[in-house]
């Protein structure tokens, strides 16, 4: 670009904010329009990205949600518990043994004892330890919360194991100590139960099967195995799997139904009411600057008359265009923030630190910004085109 071209460009950008400047009632308004479609938009984006994500993350957190549970005993094979685990649907799959061998009686100190307690398998990735590190010896347990109450007992607590037998007429009873490594959330484990590593549950059933000494893990046969999803739409097609391997399961499809049903209702709705906001938005818009390069067409064209060239004569109403849509966007970025905390501030009490009745992220504001103006630039370009063309004679006979 020429230097002399480049000179009027610069002079157009210059013009054009001191027309701003000396016309600010109007831009004003204009800025305020802008805002009063704007903000309201960026509230319901905020509303939704909050309170629908909201409720959405507190039905899909619940990782029983992903359990496909498997009902009855079976013989499952090494094998086979291999190639399941390499299934892309699952998500954390561990063998358990007979239900009537899991279970134990645990003791604490000052004499309080908890009889029947559930033995679960447990492993890294478990999605029920919530982060906590699983238990990788015979030495250590993961209690529930119920269960841990029961013996008032906390992480770091030792308490003991007491597996019995009947061998030969005779009742046998082996004590095995063990250190409370963690205490799940009560949400996550509602039974009694007491988290241990599957060489441990192995050795628990081998024990009151008559073995004094445990069967390798590879050689042995496992008569369930607890296994999760790798994700909401995974759990049907893994259950169905299973089905037509003769191996019955229970999974919590309704709620899932429930769940995807919600979640696809409340988002279907926020599209149509953000769809007719958009559009709402972009006639204002449109109109605005449409009218707002109108009402300066005898300007422009005084402009073409001095010389200025007819790209820098567009720039004019592109640059204020630009500028309003700025300060629009800023002010209804404003606004809505405003809107946000509000309300946040109003549920506080029902949300927990880290949830948001509203939440306005910053990329919806940019995204915001971005567009409007894109869209302004739009707008005032065909404007400024229109004025550009016209005859500067013509223009001049109008004054």
């Amino acid at each position: 670009m020429s230097t002399p071209r480049l000179a009027a460009y610069r002079s157009t950008a210059r013009l054009a904010l001191i027309d701003i400047l000396h016309e600010w009632r109007v831009s004003f308004c204009l800025i305020l329009a802008l805002a009063a479609v704007l903000a309201p938009l960026l509230v319901l984006f905020g509303l939704k990205s909050g309170i629908v994500t909201t409720m959405r993350d507190r039905l899909l957190s619940d990782p029983r949600t992903l359990e496909v549970v498997v009902v009855g005993s079976y013989r499952l094979d090494p094998a086979w518990l291999a190639s399941l685990a390499k299934n892309p649907a699952v998500g954390f799959a561990i063998p358990r043994t007979r239900s009537l061998a899991a279970t134990i009686d645990l003791q604490a100190a000052e004499g309080r004892s908890l009889a029947g307690a559930e033995l679960v398998p447990t492993a890294s990735g478990d999605p029920l330890l919530t982060g906590q590190t699983p238990p990788t010896g015979r030495d250590q347990v993961i209690l529930s919360h119920s269960a841990a109450q029961k013996l008032a007992v906390s992480p770091g607590s030792q308490i003991t194991a007491l597996v019995a037998r009947t061998l030969n007429g005779g009742r046998q009873v082996q004590r095995l100590p063990l250190t409370v490594g963690a205490v799940l959330p009560e949400a996550s484990f509602g039974r009694d139960g007491a988290f241990v590593s599957l060489d441990m549950l192995a050795a628990v059933e081998d024990f009151r099967d008559g073995h004094d000494t445990p069967q390798p893990l590879q050689s042995r046969t496992f008569a369930s195995l607890r296994l999760f999803a790798a994700s909401l739409d995974a759990v049907q097609g893994l259950a169905d799997q299973l089905r037509a391997q003769s191996i019955e399961v229970r999974t919590k499809a309704d709620e899932i139904a429930m769940v995807k049903s919600v979640d696809k209702t409340l988002g279907s709705l926020f599209a149509i009411i953000a769809s007719l906001a958009i559009g709402g938005y972009l006639l204002s818009l449109a109109a605005s600057l449409w009218a707002n390069v109108d009402r300066k067409r005898k300007d422009l064209a005084l402009m073409r008359l001095v010389g200025f060239p007819p790209g820098a004569v567009m720039a004019f109403p592109v640059v204020q265009a630009a500028l309003i849509a700025i300060l629009g966007t800023s002010l209804s970025a404003a606004l809505a923030g405003g809107v946000a905390w509000i309300v946040n501030s109003m549920l506080a009490n029902t949300l927990s630190q880290e949830e948001f009745a509203c939440l306005l992220l910053p990329g919806d504001i940019a995204v915001a910004l971005a567009v409007t103006v894109v869209l302004a630039l739009v707008a005032s370009s065909l404007g400024g085109y229109r004025a550009a063309r016209i005859d500067p004679a013509e223009s001049l006979r109008e004054i």
